[in-house]
């Protein structure tokens, strides 16, 4: 386990046990390719001792406007995603994973070629989930919003949650293809990283609503990272995916988010909306 009360690596120096990170690589890569449901990895320790807990400290409450409010029949919880306003300590890991060194690794722990950084983090960044909040399962959209080129490829989440108990639930669940059961949860501990392929099958989500106390969050950075493929295909939105114990009528209200979703996620990308006009929509749609 991580020594939270370690001091986080001198200026200059790397936020990641390099010597650990290629050491594990060829173990890990083979855990990647052969695992259940889809390709994945869950990682304890990720970062150099220390880092993690400092980003803790350092992680901001979801407050000011930076802070978008994704509030609707599929999700609750809080985003930012501009860089140039984040803690010190939480850009400088970001930067450090989207860096040419990182991406080379992840490309041979995954097995994909040409990975690319997404230095806007759409989607991603600083994410933090309140009591009560859930995000329902899903697989992600395909294409990026703003790159029409970029096909998204995997997932990087490291969660920064200092002192997380089991029943506050919040743990992440990758599904099978058939949307019949969750094959694996990740708790989102911290300094537990879960690194995960995306495709148009690759379901995963914390759909029931989270039972922290209400000065707690569920904290995470999140990186996605792409191929370049002019033929990459048509563009599909994040798919949200009904449980086989929800009712009809949930049933009914995830797919008609989900349809609403799509719709948005054609219009953002012709006309380049922000992901905080989405969730001001999509409030008020869920609330009617």
């Amino acid at each position: 386990m991580i020594d939270a009360a370690a001091s986080p690596p001198a200026a200059g120096a790397s936020n990641l046990d390099w010597d650990a990170l290629d050491r594990e690589l060829p173990t890990l890569a083979a855990r990647y390719v052969t695992a259940d449901p889809y390709p994945h990895v869950a990682i304890g320790d990720f970062l150099a001792p220390g880092v993690a807990a400092r980003l803790a400290a350092d992680f901001p409450p979801p407050t000011g406007s930076a802070w978008i409010n994704y509030k609707h029949v599929n999700e609750h919880k809080f985003g930012q995603t501009k860089r140039a306003l984040f803690p010190d300590s939480i850009g400088q890991v970001i930067d450090e994973l989207n860096s040419p060194r990182f991406v080379a690794w992840l490309s041979r722990l995954t097995g994909i070629e040409g990975l690319l950084p997404d230095p806007s983090l759409e989607g991603g960044g600083m994410h933090q989930t309140p009591a009560g909040g859930f995000l329902n399962v899903h697989a992600d959209f395909t294409m990026h919003h703003h790159r029409p080129t970029w096909r998204r490829r995997c997932n990087l989440i490291v969660y920064l949650n200092p002192e997380w108990h089991d029943e506050w639930g919040g743990a992440i669940e990758l599904w099978d293809e058939a949307m019949t059961r969750p094959v694996v949860r990740v708790p989102p501990v911290l300094n537990q990283a879960v690194i995960f392929n995306t495709t148009e099958t690759t379901y995963h989500g914390y759909p029931d609503p989270i039972r922290c106390p209400p000065d707690v969050t569920r904290r995470s950075i999140a990186l996605y990272y792409f191929t370049d493929e002019p033929a990459g295909g048509a563009p599909r939105a994040t798919n949200y995916k009904a449980r086989p114990s929800d009712s009809l009528g949930r049933r009914f209200a995830i797919w008609a988010d989900a349809t609403a979703v799509a719709v948005y996620s054609r219009i953002k990308r012709r006309l380049g909306l922000s992901d905080d006009f989405a969730s001001r929509l999509l409030s008020r749609l869920s609330r009617r």
